[in-house]
Formats: structure tokens, C-alpha cells, sequence
């Protein structure tokens, strides 16, 4: 039943913070830190659009981003969130255009096969952005397929994309925190030097 499911959705992010801190303490992760941090470095502010892009496309793609979430925050701290949540709602966006005018129909004849994809679809006729915000914050329901089955329904683009927008932060928020407690694992419980650099550039 949904009780179960969500009951199961929950031990599994139980499960994935203790995986991911049980790996910090046993993988090199401070060396792999440093590593990355030294790369971001080198290439300044093109390290921030580098992974944006590498984000987007991901979504667009369909490929999982969980990992690329938590991975913001190991990098980029809690400078992570704004980055993560820009980047998955432009991904989102992009997706969803490639939907509705270039495979939309191919969508529609999946999703339309599928009870729980036609049912949303006849509430969305009604609620609107309000479904949108309540599916984001599902999270049984993967993101990047929700990004093609919207395109394929006669939501609008703005709503859709308001909605997007305010629906992915607690979930981003979260992942990229993941990535922040492995940071401090690795390196020690301080920030990173990237982290520090920024603070210190956005306060000049």
C-alpha cells in the first residue's frame, strides 16, 4: 500500500546516508576531496558551469543525479544547494520542452498505459501546479520521468516550471547536505578550501 511504500522510501534514505558515511571513513575520501577541490581550482569559474552543464544534461538524459547532488555539496559545500536547485530546474525545464514538441506523442502513449500516469493526468486538468509541487516532493515518483510525463500533459510552461522550481528544493536540499556531512567527515569537520574561497569572494 502507500504506507509501505513511503515507509520503504524512507529506510532507503536512511540506508544512503549511512552508506555514503560509512564510505567517507573507508574509501580515501579527504585525498579525493582535495583532488577535486585542487581541478575546481584550476579552473575557476568555468568549474561551476562545467558541472551545471554536466548536471543538465543529465537530466535531460534521463541518467540518475542523486549522486551528482551529493556530490555538489562534497565539492562545493552548501554552495551545493543554489547550484543544484538552478541546475535541476533548468534541466527539468529543457525536458520537458523536448517532450511536448518532439516526443510527446511517444510520451503520451507510455504514460497512458499506465493507471497512476492517467490519473494524474485527469487531476492535472484540475489542480494544475499544485500536482506538479505534491509529485516533486514524491519521492517514489523518479524526477527526470516526471519531466517528460509533464511535457506530454497540457500543463503550461510557466506553472510547470514555478512549480518545479519550489518542489525540488527540499529534495535537493537534502542530497547536497548529504554531501556537506561527507565533506566534514573527510576533512575534519571544516570547510573545504573551495568553500572558504567563495565565502571570502561573494563578502569582498
Amino acid at each position: 500500500g502507500t504506507a509501505a511504500r513511503r515507509a520503504a522510501s524512507w529506510i532507503g534514505l536512511v540506508a544512503l546516508l549511512f552508506a555514503v558515511l560509512l564510505a567517507w571513513f573507508l574509501l580515501p575520501a579527504k585525498d579525493w576531496i582535495q583532488s577535486i577541490d585542487a581541478w575546481i581550482g584550476r579552473l575557476g569559474a568555468w568549474g561551476i558551469f562545467i558541472f551545471a552543464f554536466a548536471y543538465i544534461a543529465l537530466v535531460i538524459l534521463l541518467a540518475p543525479v542523486g549522486i551528482m547532488s551529493i556530490a555538489a555539496g562534497l565539492i562545493f559545500g552548501l554552495w551545493g544547494i543554489p547550484l543544484v536547485i538552478v541546475s535541476a530546474a533548468i534541466g527539468a525545464t529543457l525536458a520537458f520542452l523536448v517532450s511536448r514538441y518532439f516526443v510527446r506523442e511517444r510520451v503520451k502513449a507510455f504514460t497512458q498505459k499506465r493507471d497512476v500516469f492517467r490519473a494524474v493526468d485527469r487531476v492535472l486538468g484540475e489542480e494544475g501546479w499544485k500536482v506538479v509541487v505534491l509529485l516533486r516532493l514524491n519521492p517514489l515518483m523518479p524526477f527526470n520521468l516526471q519531466n517528460y510525463f509533464f511535457g506530454a500533459t497540457d500543463i503550461g510552461l510557466l506553472p510547470y516550471a514555478a512549480a518545479t522550481l519550489f518542489g525540488i528544493m527540499p529534495g535537493s536540499m537534502a542530497y547536497v547536505y548529504l554531501g556537506t556531512l561527507g565533506q566534514a567527515a573527510a576533512t575534519g569537520g571544516g570547510a573545504s578550501g573551495r568553500e572558504v574561497e567563495w565565502s571570502g569572494s561573494t563578502a569582498g
